[in-house]
């Protein structure tokens, strides 16, 4: 090759360069599965689009009005056979798209426990999978695990082909949980919890980030995932708890508050019932659970004196946002037993016991309640009389 070819083809070599192909080449079964979708999907498109392509130009060719050779026909307008290669071919690329989607949208679901590690391997049934407990902040992803104890900020792990267990939710916005290595997308919503379940099969480290515009500090809003060995993990496990830093309520809403590019931060304890406050919207102290809410509405609600069953937020995440009770921002109150002094910041929803009938659109269990009485407390102002 010529020394100015070889400079000709410089800029492309150089643009090429910065790419990076990791939808195409992952490291977990999850992604490639989805990778190989992806491809199959493209080809059988091109057994149309090609020819079709090919085929334009021939015709452009074959009938320019230079050519006089070419067989002149202008009473044509009918071919039965022509009509069955038309219609057919492409029907036939629809119903194997059809069929390829409909299997990749039910073996590939997100909220499907994994059946394999990879290709040539089932998953181990005596190895417990890993839970990860996921929560998109503004600016910046918090994961807690539940099994360990331990929580991060920005620097997640996982063992290579052990199953991953995600839960994921979010504080305000709506964002989207990304590991193009590992497995496809999914959202972050508050008062939701979504979930993915995926297995990384070769050790590395991998980006991850949020796929959805979240606000002025999207664009820190990364972190890196660690494919490592059992000893590895173990070791990472490790060094998180000698920290020796505690994350409960109190430190969760400082991290809460809207901050850009955190750095990568470790908890070495965590309180066991965080998650479950955050997924149901009830961090504050003295603020009533999404759970507890949905339940007394399905027994009724609270009549008139709900109206008056509120306090003032320490600290309005949604500021400039607006607020749905005037001027100063607001939050439904906890209900309390009635032995409970007034204030006491244990709702309800924490005491009583569980039953097994979820919630709708919450993916979350309701708190058994007995029937509300007058002689119930609440917090805020003190509910009016009928009279």
């Amino acid at each position: 090759m010529s020394r100015f070819k070889i400079l000709a083809l410089l800029p492309l070599a150089v643009a090429l360069s910065g790419c990076n192909y990791v939808v195409l080449a992952p490291a977990g079964d999850i992604a490639a599965q989805q990778r190989d979708l992806v491809i199959i999907s493209t080809v059988l498109m091109l057994l149309i689009v090609v020819p079709v392509m090919a085929l334009t130009v021939l015709f452009a060719w074959r009938y320019r009005q230079s050519n006089t050779s070419a067989r002149y026909e202008p009473e044509w307008d009918h071919s039965t056979s022509l009509e069955l290669v038309i219609w057919s071919a492409p029907l036939l690329i629809i119903v194997c798209l059809g069929a390829l989607t409909w299997m990749g949208t039910h073996l590939l679901d997100p909220y499907r426990n994994i059946g394999r590690i990879h290709a040539d391997r089932a998953v181990d049934q005596s190895k417990a999978p890993l839970d990860v407990d996921v929560v998109a902040l503004d600016w910046k992803w918090l994961f807690i695990y539940p099994d360990y104890g331990i929580a991060t900020v920005n620097d997640l792990a996982a063992p290579v082909d052990r199953p991953i267990n995600f839960h994921i939710t979010a504080s305000s916005v709506m964002n989207s949980f990304y590991i193009p290595a590992l497995a496809g997308q999914i959202y972050a919503m508050p008062g939701m919890e979504t979930s993915l379940h995926a297995v990384i099969n070769h050790a590395g480290t991998y980006k991850g980030f949020s796929a959805n515009y979240s606000g002025a500090g999207f664009s820190g809003m990364h972190f890196a995932f660690h494919g490592l060995d059992d000893k590895a993990f173990d070791e990472w496990i490790a060094q998180a708890k000698s920290t020796g830093d505690s994350l409960g309520r109190a430190e969760y809403l400082q991290l809460e508050k809207p901050s850009q590019n955190e750095p990568v931060r470790r908890w070495g304890t965590v309180d066991a019932d965080l998650y479950r406050l955050i997924l149901n919207m009830c961090v504050e102290t003295g603020k009533m659970c999404q759970s507890e809410m949905m339940a007394i509405d399905a027994k009724g609600g609270l009549g008139h004196e709900g109206l008056n069953n509120t306090l003032p937020l320490a600290y309005d995440k949604y500021a400039r946002r607006g607020t749905a009770f005037g001027p100063a921002p607001t939050f439904v109150a906890g209900t309390c037993t009635p032995d409970a002094p007034q204030g006491a910041a244990t709702t309800a929803a924490i005491k009583a016991p569980l039953d097994t009938a979820p919630l709708l659109g919450a993916g979350l269990k309701r708190p058994t309640f007995a029937p509300l009485k007058s002689s119930s407390i609440f917090l805020g102002q003190p509910p009016k009389s009928d009279s």
